[in-house]
């Protein structure tokens, strides 16, 4: 069974919504849609208070290269551009809408009817992703059209689909894959025309045995596409960590992309979104999200208007059981905890985890015991307690030579660690300063207009 070659954790499953069909959640009386639900510059609104607006209305438009159109999920008045508190409690640029109804804009096909062939050249390709926003919607938000326009001097050998969903917990891609396959290979075969290449992998772990059949099944019937299973073992869906395991190749420390070992890497719910966009002419504006937790009563998989309050999906899974004492947006390896949950689903938002008793809250954090269990499960090679001492010591260039950026936050160290150190707390301001520092580095040197 393939895997990736270094590190790794085996935190428990807890796949408790795995057979649950996704349901459509009833669309909430007001939306908030944050202008930034991508790496890269914030969209720049181009409605305000007052205006009418359509589902799937262009609602702000891409504010550079590396950013992302957003489009509005409900048809009604914009009521605000204003600053909101996200999940972190931290304000950030959002429209507000209340809905009025959900009237959609023109030339969006809106039917189930399977569209398998794609007339489109490869720029019509990126040109209709890029106008329907389309992220990578495991949790990056990479934006997908700048991942498709592969750099001059750079070939494309391959796409790969990551279907892994390693991350605890969390179902959205496994019942997406499951729901909506055909759907889904149609998306990649537009990957394929779009990048130039004639092969496509799908990764899937081996406990979605499931998907794995059904996805072959219907694989068998397109050329050039294959699904691989793979081992069981966080962060098995991490980039780099997923062209490991497919391809045996390496990609090499950062600046380096996947490109260049001829790889597009693409996550499943985001070829499904992709498939519509090229299609049916779909913007992204709803999404699968998994809530989930132990003590939850119905865990489910939710087809979510974005802008939805979190709070409205909880209820939907019985409401927040008076013991949990943490809401983590996403998963418990890498997801971060709320304290707004008003706060909106996003893009990037693949599931809302509640979790109770023991597994809440983090014990003591003792003396290191030098025991080197986080550089083992490292599955970038790094030194995490290192990084964690000169990130507190404020070593950056120390922490720049020692390849701080090219750590996934995947968090293996910290769930490995017998003395509950934060690593992944301080490993994460240690790599966005010195980020902070290399970009206005880059700026400084740049010519000046």
């Amino acid at each position: 069974m393939k895997t990736f070659p270094m590190g790794g954790v085996h935190p428990s499953e807890n796949k408790l919504s795995c057979a649950k069909p996704i349901e459509v959640l009833p669309l909430p009386e007001v939306v908030t849609i944050p202008l930034a639900q991508h790496i890269g510059a914030p969209a720049v609104a181009k409605v305000a208070k007052g205006d009418k607006v359509l589902t799937g209305q262009l609602i702000a438009e891409a504010g550079s290269f590396m950013s992302a159109n957003i489009h509005s999920p409900v048809s009604g008045t914009v009521t605000a551009v204003d600053m909101v508190p996200n999940g972190q409690g931290l304000r950030q640029m959002m429209i507000t809408i209340k809905r009025e109804g959900d009237d959609w804009a023109e030339g969006i096909d809106r039917s189930d009817a399977l569209v398998k062939e794609c007339s489109l050249s490869a720029q019509e390709i990126i040109a209709k992703i890029k106008d329907a926003g389309i992220v990578g919607m495991g949790g990056a938000t990479f934006p997908t059209h700048v991942k498709l326009a592969v750099p001059p001097g750079k070939k494309a050998e391959c796409v790969i689909i990551n279907g892994v969903e390693c991350e605890p917990y969390l179902t959205s891609d496994h019942r997406t894959m499951l729901e909506h396959g055909e759907e889904l290979v149609v998306g990649v075969t537009i990957l394929m025309k779009a990048v130039g290449v004639e092969k496509a992998y799908i990764g899937i772990e081996n406990n979605k045995p499931d998907a794995i059949a059904h996805l072959t099944a219907i694989a068998s019937g397109y050329k050039g596409i294959e699904v691989v299973p793979l081992k069981v073992r966080y962060p098995q869906g991490g980039e780099k960590q997923l062209i490991a395991a497919v391809t045996g190749r390496q990609v090499p420390p950062p600046p380096a992309l996947p490109i260049d070992v001829g790889a597009v890497v693409c996550n499943a719910s985001t070829t499904v979104a992709v498939y519509r966009a090229v299609q049916k002419s779909m913007p992204l504006i709803e999404r699968v999200v998994t809530v989930t937790g132990k003590r939850l009563k119905e865990p489910k998989n939710l087809l979510t208007r974005m802008g939805t309050p979190v709070s409205a999906l909880l209820e939907a899974a019985g409401g927040v059981p008076e013991e949990a004492s943490k809401v983590i947006n996403g998963g418990p390896m890498m997801g971060r905890a709320m304290v707004n949950l008003a706060s909106p689903v996003t893009k990037g938002c693949s599931g809302i985890t509640v979790l109770s008793g023991r597994e809440a809250v983090r014990r003591e954090a003792a003396q290191c015991i030098k025991c080197a269990k986080c550089v083992s499960a490292c599955p970038m090679g790094l030194e995490p307690y290192y990084l964690s001492k000169m990130t507190q010591k404020k070593g950056w260039d120390a922490l720049e030579q020692q390849m701080i950026t090219s750590c996934i936050e995947c968090g293996c160290c910290q769930s490995t660690c017998p003395s509950y150190l934060p690593l992944l707390d301080w490993i994460r301001l240690g790599k966005q300063t010195v980020m902070g520092i290399i970009r206005a580095r880059g700026a400084a040197a740049a010519p000046k207009k």
